[in-house]
């Protein structure tokens, strides 16, 4: 062994370079102490000098940072964490917020991305592809969930050990949200909202519109309802839960269909038929306006008549919204039987969650404090208010009215004085003698 072979192993931990007889250059960094409690020395091996030198001091930085990948963990690529981390991340998230993982991952961030190794990702490269994304066709909000996701898994990647280096999402300067899509929008007026509800009275379940656009429940909160949610007798209603969109997986063995998971003959479902509301704070408890709870009892009279009619095909599944046969609602149906109010009604074309903004707008324009208007939407912070309370046209001509009886106007009680100012000097005008009179008076 040659002297510089001695100086790899110098008691003191300090990293060493030397030459071995392969020809190689070799390097030796300590980096800790392994968990059976041996040194963990890295090893190094190029062709020069100046790389070897160049990689130790990588290592050197990595371990005085703190940062330091665990000896024999796996060098992932960013497709194989973004792969391995929805594996692991799938327990803990909700059906629509993996759904929208996956399809980040899927469809934008492997391909465009996924070569990279974990640990030589740059926030450049992220700001690159987002724009990449953008100048393919891919709209900012796209763009930004692709943003949010690779965030997220880089996160759990540090959190793990997995990243040795900075999580570069967070240094990267995300998609800018186009926003003015968010400040178009003109929530139903009350009279839109009336007009929408006297034509959802014409049809079926013509109940759900009147909670859609009075309580500002989500499509799923809505269609997840129960008659065990609801007290009839004392106007309260309780969210617990929420439909979910159905999702299918092939049924059929040996032989593949050929179909979509959906038209499978022999499908399955690959998911519950509900889930727990989006957040804690969307398990609330809501007092109903008289007026709903009266639409309430109604609609559950003439369920019991549907469940009559219907006999032994009637599956009591306990649904407030159900179909003729007792089964829950499909969303999709749900959907296309808002679009065909709107048009029956003669209103303009909105979403159908633009109901959750009238419902909350209406909030405003009855002045409900904000905290109580979180607790009525379901949620947790008050950024949604502003999302989804808008200052519409009434709103802002009652605002006009009262600043200008405030400036210009006179107070009611400065006019009250004034009048009754003239009215005594009226009375003391009155009172007084005339002067000739009282010469007269004098003179005689």
């Amino acid at each position: 062994m040659n002297e510089n072979d001695k100086r790899s192993k110098n008691a003191d931990g300090r990293s060493t370079i030397y030459k071995g007889k392969d020809g190689y250059w070799h390097g030796r960094v300590t980096m800790g102490i392994k968990d059976d409690g041996t040194p963990d020395r890295r090893h190094v091996m190029r062709k020069s000098k100046d790389e070897v030198a160049d990689r130790v001091t990588e290592l050197e930085n990595e371990r005085d940072s703190g940062k330091i990948r665990p000896a024999g963990k796996k060098k992932w690529t960013v497709a194989e964490w973004l792969t391995h981390w929805l594996t692991i991340a799938r327990p803990n998230l909700r059906d629509g917020s993996y759904d929208a993982y996956e399809v980040a991952v899927r469809v934008h961030l492997i391909p465009g991305l996924g070569a990279h190794k974990l640990n030589k990702l740059e926030p450049e490269h992220l700001e690159r592809f987002y724009s990449k994304m953008q100048e393919e066709g891919a709209s900012a909000g796209t763009a930004h969930q692709a943003h949010r996701t690779i965030r997220t898994a880089l996160g759990e990647a540090d959190r793990r050990g997995a990243l040795t280096v900075p999580n570069p999402a967070e240094k990267a300067i995300p998609p800018r949200l186009d926003l003015e899509e968010e400040d178009e929008i003109d929530p139903y007026s009350v009279d839109e909202i009336k007009a929408i509800l006297a034509e959802a009275n014409k049809r079926r379940n013509s109940a759900r519109w009147a909670i859609a656009l009075s309580l500002g429940l989500r499509q799923g909160e809505a269609l997840g309802l129960k008659w065990s949610d609801v007290n009839l007798e004392t106007g309260v209603l309780k969210v617990r839960r929420s439909l979910n969109r159905p999702k299918y997986k092939h049924g059929c063995d040996g032989k593949p269909c050929g179909r979509k998971p959906g038209f499978c003959p022999s499908r399955q479902k690959a998911r519950p038929d509900t889930a727990p509301t989006k957040s804690r704070a969307g398990r609330r408890t809501i007092g109903l306006p008289p007026a709903l709870t009266r639409i309430l009892q109604e609609h559950k009279s003439e369920q019991d008549t549907e469940r009559a009619i219907a006999r032994q095909l009637w599956k009591d599944e306990g649904w407030i919204f159900a179909k003729r046969t007792g089964e829950a609602l499909s969303p999709n149906m749900d959907y296309r039987e808002w679009k065909e109010i709107l048009v029956a009604a003669g209103i303009r074309d909105g979403r159908l969650h633009d109901a959750r903004h009238a419902a909350a707008t209406v909030l405003l324009l009855l002045g409900v404090p904000e905290r109580a208007v979180m607790d009525l939407m379901g949620w947790s912070s008050s950024s949604m208010v502003k999302r989804y309370q808008h200052v519409t046209a009434q709103i802002r001509m009652d605002i006009a009215a009262r600043l200008g009886g405030l400036i210009w106007e006179e107070p009611k009680t400065k006019k009250k004085r004034k009048k009754s100012k003239r009215k005594a000097k009226d009375k003391g005008r009155k009172s007084e003698p005339d002067e000739g009179a009282a010469g007269l008076q004098m003179s005689a």
